[in-house]
This record gives C-alpha cells, structure tokens and sequence, in this order.
C-alpha cells in the first residue's frame, strides 16, 4: 500500500511518498481500507517534533479516518469486512489502509459522506468534551471561539449553539468571518483590525465571555483574561499560534476563573470507553441537524504535503480532508 512516512522531524515536503506492505490488524484491531483522512493542524507539529505526542521513527501521521472495513483481528464482535465506517487512528491516516483500535471504530451516520466523516472523530470529540466536560457550558451563556474558522473552531460553533450558548467568533479575513457566522456564531469579530477584546466585553454588555475556547495560545490566552466573566471558564486547547503563554495569578484570583486543560487525547487514553459515548452523543446531534462537519478544500493523498501548506498558512476555512480512492 502506499503511505506517507516521516524518518526525521521535518516540514512536510520533507516527509517520503513510499509503497509498504499493509499492516495486519491484531487483536482488538480493524483494518480500513481508507476513502477519506481530514488534516488537522497538530500533524504539522507532529511531523515537526513539536507536538507532545512524539511517535518513533518511521512513522506515518493522520488521525482521522473514514473507509470500509476490510480486516478484522482476533476479538472483535460487531464488525465485519465492508462495514463503513470512521476511526481515530492512533496515527498511519495518511495511508491508503490504516489498522485501528475497536474501540475507536463507528459506523458511519446515515447521510453522511466520507470527508464529513473523516472530519468528525478529532475536532468534534475535542469539543464536545471541552464544552461540556470540562467547560460545564450552561445554555444562555456567553461562548468566545478563537480562530473559528478552522476545524476545532468550527466544531465549537456548532456544539455551543446545540448546547445553547451565545457565541463569538474571532477570524482573521472576511471570508473565514463569514464561514464562522455560517457555522451559527452569533457575533464575529476580526481579531486583526479591532481591539477584540474590549469588543467581546461590549457585545456581552460589559460581562465579558463565560466560557473561552481557545485552540490558539499566545497573544490570544492572554488579552482571553482581560475579556472573560466572573466565574469564567478559559479553556486550553491547543497552541496553534506558536507560542504557549502563561497567565498572571492575580488575574485567576480577582475574577475567580477557571484556566481549564482539554487535553483530549490524554482523557481517552485515561478512559478508554469515553470515544464510543462521545460519539453517540455526536451522531445524536448530527441526526437533528445541528452539527454538519464543512469541508472546503480537498486533495488526494499524494497530494499531501500541498494540503498541510495550505493548512500551514491559514488558507484553510473548516475542513481539510484527502479523498482516498
């Protein structure tokens, strides 16, 4: 099969186009034969060495997956070859099979296609257990999404307005502003031409966001403290902007805010039942219409390296996805 591979910490023309043979699933394990892998910004860093996860080499990146199954290991109940379905890949997406856990493996929901698919497992998972896991969103409440036009921004839109939020978006262009008032967002600010901060504190009346989701870091986490609520909730999602910031005590202190961790990633790994629940929940909510994964660009696999450029340099609105045939 053919795969991306990554022998070195590169940037992704650095990575090798190679032919490999198809790994066997073992047991607990599945076998897809892939027809769609959505990119997300953290398979930059990974293939970079600056995510926290950091595979031994050769390894290949991609985590978001959506294809027919076609092998199926020792233990495994329920699932048969040509099966469709997605999968959060513990790494091997961009490939055109990837071995999965069972555990991580979903049917596909009626009426979705394969690049909505593949853009569901990481970034609505990501949100969903964000906002009402850890963020405890109340409907009503006041949601400030950072960099809505990308995918976890994107998933943050739409679940906040399933759960009943208020929501802000920020973005960078017109174009990604009006994307974000697509997905549902109330309010949209251009985080590059206004004082944004004193603009959320206008919009709320004052009050400031109840909830921050912000999968950005940097000069965004810390003008974040300077519009959030009292009783506020400042979520940490990831560092997008580069640069991992830190917070003033004094800040936490005088508007009692939470600085609250959503690492994913880490609480599945810690609760290996809590993906089939999530995404039960998910599948609910895309059933009632009220979330729809938007992919706006799309590539074949070996057009890869192309992709994480565009992604790279923020031309991306929602979804990136590779069509597998």
């Amino acid at each position: 099969m053919r795969c991306w591979q990554v022998s070195e910490w590169c940037e992704p023309e650095g990575m090798a186009w190679v032919d490999i043979t198809a790994p066997e699933p073992g047991k607990g394990e599945v076998r897809l034969r892939n027809k769609a892998a959505a990119l997300n910004f953290f398979d930059i860093l990974q293939i970079q060495g600056k995510y926290q996860v950091k595979p031994p080499f050769p390894f290949t990146p991609g985590a978001e997956v959506a294809g027919i199954v076609d092998a199926v290991g020792e233990g495994v109940e329920g699932w048969a070859p040509g099966d469709a379905a997605l999968a959060i890949a513990d790494g091997a997406g961009f490939a055109e099979q990837t071995v999965v856990s069972a555990k991580k493996l979903f049917r596909l929901p009626e009426g979705m296609d394969w690049a909505q698919a593949a853009s569901m497992p990481i970034v609505y998972h990501t949100s969903l257990f964000a906002l009402k896991d850890r963020a405890k969103l109340v409907a009503g409440e006041w949601l400030l999404v950072h960099a809505g036009a990308s995918g976890v921004g994107m998933s943050a839109i739409q679940i906040g307005k399933a759960m009943g939020a208020r929501v802000i978006a920020t973005a960078g262009s017109p174009e990604k502003l009006a994307f974000s008032h697509r997905q549902g967002a109330d309010h949209v600010i251009d985080y590059n031409s206004t004082d944004w901060a004193e603009e959320v504190k206008s919009l709320t009346g004052g009050r400031g966001a109840d909830v921050i989701y912000d999968p950005v870091g940097g000069d965004v986490f810390d003008l974040s403290s300077k519009c959030i609520a009292q009783d506020g909730r400042l979520l940490v999602i990831g560092f997008a902007g580069g640069r991992i910031p830190s917070i003033a005590a004094n800040r936490i202190l005088l508007k009692n805010i939470s600085v609250v961790g959503a690492f994913w990633g880490g609480h599945v790994k810690a609760h290996p039942a809590y993906p089939a629940a999530t995404q039960a929940a998910l599948e609910e909510l895309w059933n009632a219409g009220k979330i729809r994964p938007e992919v706006t660009s799309d590539w074949t696999l070996e057009q890869l390296p192309e992709a994480m450029k565009a992604l790279a340099e923020r031309k991306v609105s929602g979804k990136a996805v590779l069509r597998i045939s």
